[in-house]
C-alpha cells in the first residue's frame, strides 16, 4: 500500500526488503526521504536509522517510521535514533501522502 500509493501520488519510490537492504542502498543514492517500518526482518527500524544518521549524506535527510507501536517509550527511542516522525499503521493512504507532501514537498 505505501509503495503504490506514493507512486499514485507521482513520487519516485525505491524499495528494501529489509534494513539491511535498505542500507546498502542508502550507501549508493541519497534519497529525499526514508520510511522504514519498526519490524522488519535482519535489522530494524530503529537500527537502520541509528545507522543511516551516521552516514554524512543522511545527516539531514527526513526519516519517518512506520509503527504499529507508538508508546511514549517508542517515541522517545525513534526521537533518540533519529526519526523526524511517525505514521502509526494502520494509516489511510491519503493521510501517508499528506504527511509525505508536508515532509519533502
Amino acid at each position: 500500500m505505501v509503495v503504490f500509493s506514493l507512486k499514485a501520488a507521482g513520487y519516485n519510490v525505491t524499495e528494501a526488503v529489509d534494513g539491511v537492504d535498505a542500507l546498502e542502498k542508502a550507501k549508493t543514492h541519497t534519497f529525499d526521504l526514508v520510511l522504514t517500518d519498526q519490524n522488519m526482518p535482519r535489522m530494524d527500524g530503529l537500527t537502520l536509522i541509528r545507522s543511516l544518521r551516521e552516514l554524512t549524506s543522511y545527516a539531514r535527510v527526513p526519516i519517518l517510521m512506520l509503527t504499529t507501536e507508538f508508546s511514549d517509550e517508542m517515541k522517545a527511542k525513534g526521537k533518540a535514533a533519529g526519526a523526524n516522525g511517525w505514521l502509526v499503521k494502520p494509516f489511510d493512504p491519503q493521510r501517508l501522502t499528506e504527511v509525505v507532501r508536508k515532509v519533502i514537498g
